[in-house]
């Protein structure tokens, strides 16, 4: 199967029935010399809609042809752009979908209380989700195969697939057929999983059996390990993370787990202001080259949503923005064509074991995840963000964030890569049985008391005192006290405040102040095992405090003295590195673009502040023959001395990447 394109727009058309005219200025040749124009190579249209319409001539579903459509869109815009090279998947909606659920309300997902799930009679939006347990996907099924008779397919995107607790009559029904109880929680997620996993192969066999070139993605908003049983029925991974809804940290950390998974990683961002449906707004140029640049920087392939008029004529502004941006992309593209990420540590996120994270939707990312990943990223670190079925054997060192609970298998597993030589970081609940009632871990070489007595206690870095005071911290967030073993070596200790902070016992505005030394640790060493007792990564992720990102960083340089990367570059800085193996070189990303929060909902960018000068120390297994800022072809001066080579970057404005290339095969970089 061809790869995917790196310079892909996902064209949202969503047109309701009282809008008319639909496609009334869609030009064929217009249409697709503004993507040509624009450098897109790929672009997805669409087939059928929320509302529930088509834009094409169906033959099968003459009712479902939009009532206002004047052409034969999509098969018109498969025909053009084809004429001119670009691509064209194909979309359609899955469970949001108005015609079907107000045609069949009894194929409506319903809530334990019988109530439709999603929303409410009286507001503006879709009807509801629909059940993938009912004759709707009998529906499903013949509208993908009249695609796959009629056009010439590149791809399917299917929408809004969703595992939602249904209690609509055929599941239960089905449920009560496998002995399961429709009453229990746990029961309807095992059954709306099997029905999801059921229709997912059911698709993708239509797809595939028809177009065995085709590409295949399901789109759930978001990409995490419950998906990494189900990647046989995907031939490629998109990541819908627009900024404005997600927030900025919420790609960088999905698409560290996701490119770890087998498949092309395609980023989705948006070309809005806001989300989808934000007609006439239009994202900073500073934002958008960001959002697409840091895609190649992780190793995605880069998507711009648009959302045309319904009149289908392309919006010429947006297209003035989308150009020069991916015109930067189009030049990078021999520096990242099957670039593999290079990384020292994996993070073992709280994601497939937390409740709040399984089963539901919307999935998001839990907060330690996010904590840890600003920190290493601020820091400069290479990391992968992984699972418990990952192969910990690529990492230097592992990170377990906050709530990772260790059953018999999984501390087997940590067992034998420590016994390897690897090294590990926990935080507060990670290590403890699933049950939560001791270390499963004894190389972390400590053993559970239980909570930490005080709240908010204080941190004394000790031995990780790097870059901090020799006194107390604050730690927000309660801990858990542990008992430090024979042989394990306390880094930091802990002191107490007075007294807990309560309604009848306080003092002052906030928390109490420090009385003296506590009698727990808050960090301790056993081997190259080092523990925090406190919430670490949570604790950043709700304020930032700059000591806990030191803590860590003083903590890693214990168990990674010589990083892949170490730049005198300041924290608001993003450096990855990647390798082109069949290249044999590395090629280096730096990023300086700084998202602000200027209105209330969600950052933004705007101004490029450029960076002169910066130093640049990469480990770089064998000789290294040049160092060449890139796609500029300006060669830069540098010293190797042993694994490490080092240079000057003269300026990043915005983006710079810089190719450094080996003398041997690093594949085992």
């Amino acid at each position: 199967m061809a790869q995917q394109p790196f310079r892909q727009i996902h064209l949202d058309f969503h047109v309701g029935d009282q809008i008319p005219g639909v496609g009334s200025a869609f030009d064929p040749d217009e249409f697709a010399d503004t993507l040509q124009a624009a450098h897109v190579n790929s672009v997805t249209c669409f087939a059928r809609d929320h509302h529930g319409w088509m834009y094409y001539d169906t033959e099968k579903f003459p009712e479902r042809r939009h009532p206002h459509l004047t052409c034969n869109l999509l098969k018109e815009q498969i025909e053009a752009c084809h004429a001119r090279g670009i691509r064209v998947p194909i979309y359609t909606t899955v469970q949001w979908e108005q015609f079907t659920a107000h045609e069949h309300p009894e194929w409506l997902c319903l809530d334990e209380n019988g109530c439709v799930i999603g929303k409410q009679p009286f507001e503006p939006g879709y009807g509801g989700s629909l059940c993938l347990n009912t004759p709707y996907v009998d529906f499903l099924e013949e509208h993908t195969i009249e695609i796959c008779e009629m056009m010439d397919v590149d791809g399917l995107f299917f929408d809004i697939i969703f595992v939602t607790e249904c209690c609509c009559p055929y599941c239960i029904d089905s449920m009560l057929g496998q002995g399961l109880d429709p009453s229990c929680h746990e029961d309807r997620v095992q059954f709306m999983e099997q029905v999801r996993r059921s229709f997912l192969e059911r698709m993708f066999e239509v797809v595939r059996s028809r177009h065995p070139e085709a590409t295949v993605f399901f789109n759930s908003g978001h990409i995490g390990p419950y998906q990494r049983k189900r990647l046989h029925s995907y031939t490629h991974l998109e990541l819908e993370s627009l900024p404005s809804h997600w927030g900025y940290s919420h790609f960088a950390a999905a698409q560290r787990y996701a490119r770890t998974l087998g498949l092309e990683t395609l980023g989705m961002t948006g070309k809005f202001h806001t989300v989808w449906g934000d007609f006439n707004s239009f994202k900073n140029p500073a934002a958008l080259e960001f959002e697409c640049l840091r895609s190649l920087a992780l190793n995605a392939k880069c998507s711009i949503g648009d959302q045309p008029h319904p009149d289908s004529k392309l919006c010429e502004a947006t297209y003035d923005l989308i150009a020069p941006v991916y015109a930067k992309v189009e030049a990078a593209e021999p520096w990242c064509q099957g670039a593999e990420a290079v990384v020292d540590i994996g993070v073992l996120g709280p994601e497939e074991f937390v409740e709040e994270f399984l089963g539901t939707w919307p999935r998001r990312i839990p907060p330690a995840t996010y904590g840890v990943c600003q920190m290493l990223e601020e820091a400069h670190q290479q990391f992968d963000v992984i699972d418990s079925s990952s192969d910990f054997s690529r990492y230097r060192v592992l990170i377990l964030a906050d709530e990772v609970p260790v059953n018999d298998e999984l501390a087997a597993r940590l067992a034998d890569y420590l016994a390897a030589g690897g090294s590990l970081i926990a935080t507060y609940k990670s290590g403890l049985t699933p049950e939560g009632d001791r270390f499963s871990l004894p190389e972390l070489g400590v053993s559970l008391k239980g909570e930490a007595p005080y709240s908010p206690d204080f941190i004394v870095p000790g031995k990780l005192a790097q870059g901090l005071r020799d006194t107390g911290y604050v730690m927000y967030e309660a801990g858990l006290e542990v008992e430090p073993g024979a042989h394990t070596e306390v880094l930091s200790p802990m002191l107490k405040p007075y007294f807990n902070r309560t309604w009848r016992h306080f003092s002052g505005h906030r928390h109490t102040p420090v009385e003296g030394p506590a009698d727990y640790p808050g960090a301790v060493r056993s081997g190259n095992c080092i523990y925090f007792m406190h919430p670490l990564f949570q604790l950043y992720y709700d304020k930032a405090p700059r000591w806990c990102k030191q803590l860590l960083v003083n903590a890693l340089e214990m168990l990674l003295p010589e990083p892949l990367v170490q730049t005198d570059a300041p924290s608001t800085a993003v450096l990855t590195l990647n390798a082109q193996p069949d290249q044999r070189r590395l090629v280096l990303h730096a990023l300086h673009y700084i998202p602000q929060r200027r209105g209330q909902e969600f950052d933004v960018i705007e101004d490029i502040i450029p960076l002169y000068d910066v130093l640049v120390s990469i480990r770089a297994d064998g000789e290294v023959s040049a160092v060449t800022l890139v796609p500029e072809g300006e060669g830069l001066a540098f010293e190797q001395v042993g694994s490490r080579v080092e240079f000057v970057i003269p300026e990043i404005t915005g983006h710079q990447m810089v190719a450094i290339q080996l003398g041997r095969d690093t594949r085992s970089s």
